[in-house]
């Protein structure tokens, strides 16, 4: 297990290199914000609240936000169901744009040698302000390893997460993230991590470099 974590480290350390070198050569530097409140509304059901805020042209630009809530049904310890709407507010060429996106969400949780994995997908509708609505589909897959840092349980991870538009068929964007997850009081969990982004756009493919900070307040 020692070995399989070390090696596990490795790698995430690596990926992490190998991303920060590609991100050097285009591309924005990003910050993006995360607050959530998530509650027990009865037995196996959970509602969620979260808030985010994006600041883009190398973290000088306020350029995103989104409400997203959320209601979850625990099926089984290894399989949740959720339903969500999210309202996206972005500055495009100096103008505001909304879109609102309805979204379904499966979480399938397993372990393997102490290895946490979690594998969500999604199915989104974009509403979106200016242009034809559109299906999209996303998946992320989640890799926590078997360690908890300090007081605070701080757990490194990794994940990838692809989207699909299902009007183009093809993969035009991938999130690549490392990150850190603590616990810092009961109902206090923040999560820094990493993040590079690379979408298609008119034939070409533009990297984002992220800086991420999500706080989530459970009770």
């Amino acid at each position: 297990m020692k070995k399989l974590t070390i090696i596990g480290l490795g790698i995430c350390f690596s990926l992490f290199i190998v991303m920060t070198a590609f991100a050097y050569e285009d591309g924005d530097w990003q910050f993006w914000n995360t607050e959530s409140v998530e509650g027990n509304l009865v037995e196996n059901w959970k509602v969620k609240l979260e808030e985010e805020f994006r600041f883009g042209d190398n973290i000088g630009e306020f350029y995103y936000h989104h409400t997203d809530g959320s209601l979850t049904y625990k099926l089984t310890n290894w399989f949740h169901l959720s339903l969500s709407y999210r309202q996206i507010y972005e500055n495009k060429d100096e103008e505001w744009k909304e879109e609102n996106r309805p979204h379904v969400n499966g979480t399938f949780k397993w372990k393997w040698q102490d290895f946490e994995f979690k594998n969500r997908s999604r199915f989104e509708y974009r509403i979106r302000e200016g242009k034809e609505n559109a299906w999209r589909y996303r998946n992320k897959l989640t890799l926590g390893f078997p360690l908890k840092w300090t007081k605070l349980g701080i757990q490194p991870y990794l994940a990838d997460e692809i989207f699909i538009d299902f009007d183009e068929g093809d993969l035009n964007r991938n999130r690549l993230y490392a990150g850190f997850k603590a616990k810092l009081m009961k109902y206090l969990a923040p999560d820094i991590f990493y993040l590079w982004q690379t979408s298609e756009k008119d034939g070409d493919w533009i990297d984002y470099k992220v800086i991420g900070a999500k706080l989530k307040v459970e009770f």
